[in-house]
């Protein structure tokens, strides 16, 4: 069955021809009519996908804690700007508010809140999460519009859902990947006629066999630039958490999820979200261009153990019941675990700063 928004999109490329895997991203996620942020409510066990926040107050309390030593290695400055982009339904600022109250109580005082949010829809949501912490908050509609000053920064789950391009070998080289129409007109990928500088291919290229996927994302590196620019001129640290590689290479990530369950890239345009893996080498490469100090990545199974999630997790179950223990064994081990249906290894964590400062758990050589 079409959706609203596959009927338009075919509309589109009947009358204008094929889009770019990057225009068609963009139109299932944000399209004002039928785009999935648009109109649909992705985050928890009702929505499409349950982000690390939702499963447990343990994930934010750990950036919380994160946020806490880069503010200390960097002197404890007085003004800061606490800033979340793309947050959600509000539950880790909620929680890394909470922390940082308790364990830098005059960095919390001093400190202003900033939640980076397009969606009024969310940042309704937000306000409700947040409840007497809003009246600390700020909102902006884009990074820019946050007052300048030292920067502490998180983006959990940001830069999967910002647009890739694609490329797809051919016998006459690499070829930006389309979608088309086939003959029963219904959505399908092809190759097109735009190709790609050589020097933006990954080694070894010449030797990929046809059909093979490059991917690269310089809409995810504008984003990164930008932050970077603020540490820069600001100080400060930015912490990024999402699913993806740590080297540059070759392979299709491009993956639309509905319901919990993974869903064809080009069957739901607009009534699944579609996201693509995160190459966190480019995103490094940006940030060592900006003349900034990159930590990591790590896996996020070892950046939240190195960070004492056991011993907040023990903590938080002394005296509890047994099925709420169990409960928080099985939230450490699907944050911190490894293996199918745990984040521990697929998601990975990377930090930037200004200046030498450490920032734990990164060793000093990440």
């Amino acid at each position: 069955m079409s959706t609203l928004l596959a009927s338009k999109i075919k509309a589109l490329i009947r009358t204008n021809g094929p889009i770019s895997v990057t225009d068609y991203f963009s139109l299932c996620l944000a399209d004002p009519e039928h785009g999935y942020y648009k109109t649909r409510e992705p985050f928890g066990t009702e929505g499409d996908f349950v982000t690390a926040p939702e499963i447990s107050q343990l994930f934010g309390e750990m950036l919380g804690v994160f946020m806490v030593n880069a503010w200390q290695q960097n002197g404890a400055p007085a003004a800061v700007r606490f800033i979340e982009i793309g947050p959600g339904r509000g539950t880790m600022m909620a929680d890394m508010m909470r922390v940082v109250s308790r364990l830098a109580p005059k960095l919390y005082d001093n400190a202003s809140f900033h939640l980076v949010e397009t969606s009024p829809r969310l940042k309704d949501v937000q306000k409700e999460t947040l409840g007497d912490r809003a009246a600390r908050a700020d909102w902006h509609g884009s990074f820019d519009e946050v007052p300048e000053g030292f920067t502490l920064l998180a983006a959990n789950e940001l830069f999967d859902a910002i647009p890739i391009r694609q490329f797809v070998r051919t016998p006459t080289g690499f070829r930006e990947r389309m979608v088309g129409l086939d003959t029963d007109g219904e959505l399908t990928f092809a190759a097109g006629v735009a190709g790609i500088d050589p020097d933006l291919l990954p080694e070894g290229h010449s030797s990929q066999p046809n059909g093979a996927i490059f991917e690269i994302a310089p809409a995810r590196e504008a984003v990164m630039a930008a932050i970077c620019e603020r540490l820069r001129l600001n100080g400060g640290a930015a912490l990024v958490i999402d699913y993806g590689h740590v080297v540059t290479g070759f392979g299709d990530t491009l993956q639309a999820v509905l319901r919990h369950a993974f869903d064809p890239p080009l069957a739901h345009p607009g009534e699944a979200d579609l996201t693509s893996h995160v190459d966190f080498e480019r995103l490094a490469t940006v940030a060592r261009d900006s003349a900034l100090r990159v930590h990591g990545p790590l896996h996020q199974g070892d950046f939240l153990m190195g960070l004492g999630l056991s011993d907040r997790a023990a903590a938080l179950g002394r005296g509890r019941d047994e099925e709420l223990q169990r409960q928080i064994v099985a939230d450490v081990e699907r944050l911190a675990g490894s293996g199918a249906g745990n984040m521990g290894d697929l998601f990975k964590v990377l930090a930037v700063s200004r200046g030498e400062a450490a920032l734990a758990p990164f060793r000093p050589a990440d």
